[in-house]
């Protein structure tokens, strides 16, 4: 797998319809080498200090490896597709693209989405090989099977909350309340390691 610093983001890589204000997820994979964590870690550590002083950036999220795993996904959260690809075109990115080549077992994968594309975003598991998106049924099981159970479990949580703070139980409040909390569950908690976990069954060809 080669890298992506010099390559253009696909159509299939940019945010599906998303328009120049919505927020957009920059995603990065990486498959470090062995022994070299330690030296990948420190890297990772001084690059998202670097993207935290962008315009725009609202947040970083990254998947570890399993014990014994070396694949990294770091999820990297602008307000609008301009702003991450400020970062991404960016001199500081290229330097940090180039001092992470040696902790690298292979070239990076990159793409950008903006909602919730990047959850289900193309993978390239090979040179030459086209892309492979999950159906749309695998999407909608995979999310359904997520946000279902967040509904029975959050609710009965926050009723001591509202008890105590009545205002917060008022019609409208307290719904706003908990749609926040469930998003966030979903979008930077659960998603990015429910869908590694079942990344072999959902990029499945057949």
């Amino acid at each position: 797998m080669t890298s992506t610093q010099d390559k253009p983001v696909t159509a299939a890589a940019q945010p599906n319809g998303g328009s120049a204000g919505e927020s957009v997820s920059f995603v990065v994979q990486h498959h470090v080498r062995a022994g070299a964590q330690a030296g990948y870690e420190s890297w990772l550590a001084e690059t998202m200090r670097i993207a935290a002083g962008f315009p725009g950036h609202q947040g970083v999220h990254v998947v570890r490896p399993a014990p014994g795993g070396a694949d990294y996904t770091i999820v990297v959260h602008f307000a609008t597709y301009e702003d991450a690809t400020r970062w991404r075109q960016s001199a500081e990115r290229a330097r940090q693209l180039e001092a992470v080549q040696a902790h690298l077992g292979s070239g990076e994968q990159l793409s950008m989405g903006a909602g919730i594309d990047y959850w289900f975003a193309p993978r390239q598991t090979a040179e030459g090989e086209v892309p492979v998106k999950p159906p749309a049924w695998k999407q909608w099981l995979v999310t359904t099977s997520v946000i279902w159970p967040l509904t029975m479990v959050v609710p009965p949580l926050f009723k001591p909350v509202f008890r105590a703070v009545p205002a917060l139980g008022l019609y409208g409040v307290s719904h706003a309340i908990l749609a926040a909390v469930i998003v966030a569950l979903v979008v930077w908690v659960i998603m990015p390691r429910y869908t590694q976990l079942v990344h072999g069954w959902l990029f499945r060809k057949k």
